[in-house]
């Protein structure tokens, strides 16, 4: 006979880390070269002028210089003209 109940299994014990998503270098920093601006899942920001975009949509910096955000009107895929937002590297 057993000396204890049995216990159920627990399934929700797991957990993942958080993924720190967000704009690092706002309007006016510095950045060098390979400073991270902006994670984010998707393209919700648009790289401009001296920055590149991550596979993970990560948007950083390849050339030093003062970060400057802007807007861009896009035409979506249904011909419906949208506004973006856009990061640019300005050099000093």
């Amino acid at each position: 006979m057993a000396t204890r109940k049995a216990g159920g299994t627990a399934k929700n014990l797991r957990d993942s880390n958080p993924q720190y998503l967000g704009t690092k270098l706002y309007d006016g920093q510095i950045a060098q070269p390979g400073s991270i601006i902006v994670r984010q899942r998707g393209t919700k920001i648009l790289a401009g002028q001296n920055v590149r975009t991550g596979k993970d949509h990560t948007l950083f910096a390849v050339a030093p210089g003062k970060v400057k955000f802007g807007t861009k009107r896009k035409a979506h895929f249904n011909g419906k003209t949208i506004t973006k937002k856009v990061v640019h590297i300005v050099s000093e």
